[in-house]
């Protein structure tokens, strides 16, 4: 996995090919990830997963608050409560967490 600034995205590749990423826009305090994207050779292994999980301790580390508006990423944060603090509480219900 690796953050790709210039593309806005974090990356995973699989022996050198691109299999996936997981898009954003950063505007402090906040990190908005907007789309997340797996290659269809590579569905099915848990990159998207990979992907979500480093981008957000990726923002925890930076202390930005997450804005989940990619599905994909809301749903990530519903399933692991460990990220839900990463939301901030009045922007939750919008993204039904």
């Amino acid at each position: 996995m690796q953050d790709n600034q210039d593309e806005h995205r974090y990356e995973a590749s699989v022996d050198g090919a691109l299999a996936g990423f997981a898009a954003y826009r950063i505007q402090p305090p906040a990190i908005s990830f907007t789309h997340t994207e797996v290659d269809e050779r590579f569905e099915g292994q848990g990159i998207a997963s990979a992907l979500i999980r480093e981008g957000l301790e990726d923002a925890r580390r930076r202390d930005l608050e997450v804005l989940p508006f990619c599905p994909f990423v809301s749903s990530f944060i519903a399933k692991h409560h460990e990220y839900v603090e990463l939301v901030p509480a009045s922007r939750r219900e919008r993204f039904g967490l």
